[in-house]
């Protein structure tokens, strides 16, 4: 096991590099002047030159590449912001834990409710509450981050005055943003989980443990649902990179000091630094979290062994 896991946080080298050189790139390419965008299209010709000069900016595309891997990976350093001049890696490590806070409250909803609804789906088929489950489902995929957020936001918030509509002070500050962002997670696993249930509890061995009269709570528990938890686990990871993707939006609404909103204002403003130091910074975890989930599954289910 730790051979692997030691394994595994060595390929994140070569994963994160990959994923530096694709976004180095585009934003290489990308049509525009991040210099110009900083100091105005009004700025002298000469200030603007002089200013792509000390930023490196005039340099061929893999010196400036190579200049940024050998300070990110050997120094930790992934440059400083065109805007404020502050560290990107300092810069984002102080919003960091809100968007990891925001992610983890969400994955947490979508876990509770996707289980829930999914296990009762599954005992209960073909049920009223079957069916409106699946109705939940769909309205779950079908509706987008912003819309749902907006929706909360004008109800929660501006008609019923009941939770705050911005900002991330106390944990009432998460409750609708949480909820807007996990809302599609929740869907996803709930639909997940009733597919799982349904294949197991239609197995002979569950068969077998009623006919011994066990209590249904047993069966459906302890034989059906960890048999059933394997593709759930794999879900459950893959949900939460698309949380801390979906960030992005949901930080923007609800005025969230995360790296998704400071992403969304460093484009605008074509800050190519903290751009790519906060796509590195989601990957790194969504790569440590699909690490876990692996280590996950060979708890959820003793048959299966990570390789050596």
């Amino acid at each position: 096991m730790l051979k692997y896991i030691l394994k595994r946080i060595l390929a994140l080298i070569p994963t994160l590099i990959g994923v530096s050189f694709i976004v180095f790139t585009l934003l290489y390419f990308t049509p525009g002047d991040a210099v110009t965008a900083t100091m105005g299209a009004n700025a002298p010709k000469e200030a603007l030159e002089a200013t792509r000069e000390a930023l490196g900016l005039k340099d061929p595309f893999l010196v400036q590449y190579g200049r940024f891997l050998k300070n990110a990976v050997f120094h930790l350093d992934l440059g400083k912001s065109y805007i404020t001049g502050n560290s990107v890696t300092k810069t984002l490590a102080e919003v960091f834990p809100n968007t990891l806070k925001l992610s983890l409250f969400s994955l947490s909803i979508a876990v509770f409710f996707g289980l829930g609804l999914g296990i009762v789906s599954a005992v209960k088929r073909y049920s009223i509450w079957d069916q409106l489950s699946m109705v939940f489902g769909l309205i779950g995929l079908a509706m987008p981050i912003f819309w749902s957020g907006l929706l909360l936001i004008l109800l929660f918030s501006v008609k019923w005055g009941l939770l705050p509509s911005s900002g991330f002070a106390s944990f009432k500050y998460m409750i609708l943003p949480g909820f807007a962002l996990g809302l599609q997670s929740t869907a996803v696993i709930l639909r997940q989980t009733r597919s799982s249930m349904l294949d197991v509890l239609d197995q002979d061995y569950i068969r077998t443990a009623r006919a011994k009269g066990l209590k249904e709570s047993k069966v459906v528990i302890i034989h059906a649902l960890r048999n059933a938890l394997i593709p759930v686990i794999t879900t459950i990871g893959l949900q939460m990179g698309t949380l801390l993707g979906g960030s992005v939006l949901t930080e923007t609404i609800f005025s969230i000091p995360g790296i998704g909103r400071i992403m969304v204002e460093s484009i605008k403003t074509r800050d190519y630094p903290l751009i790519l130091g906060g796509v590195l910074f989601i990957a790194l975890t969504y790569c440590l979290i699909s690490l876990l989930v692996d280590i996950f599954y060979s708890l959820a289910d003793p048959k299966i062994r990570l390789e050596r």
